[in-house]
């Protein structure tokens, strides 16, 4: 392999590199939500904690790391939607991305 090859191929991966990691602060920033007093992300931890509960009003911590008295439902609801939203578009993207490559 020549100089040449070597220096195009790290340039494409470097670049493929940098997508990857723009796509992932582009649509990590897209998973957070003001809600109900408190500011918080659609993650699959904040979504499994809400899911084990079953009371309707549950004192979580905000990631703000302030305690904030939720309606556990409707936060629920509200993360999980966004969290799907956003995920499938995040996949269609990366898929894109990795075709390119």
């Amino acid at each position: 392999m020549d100089i040449k090859n070597l220096l195009t191929e790290s340039k494409a991966r470097f670049n493929h590199n940098s997508a990857k990691a723009y796509l992932a602060e582009k649509f990590k920033s897209k998973l957070i939500l003001a809600e109900q007093g408190g500011l918080w992300k659609a993650d699959a931890e904040t979504i499994l904690l809400l899911t084990s509960f079953t009371s309707d009003y549950l004192v979580i911590i905000d990631t703000f790391n302030n305690p904030v008295k939720v309606d556990r439902q409707q936060l629920l609801e509200k993360l999980q939607q966004i969290y799907e939203t956003t995920m499938e578009q995040w996949y269609a993207e990366w898929q894109l991305l990795e075709s390119k490559r």
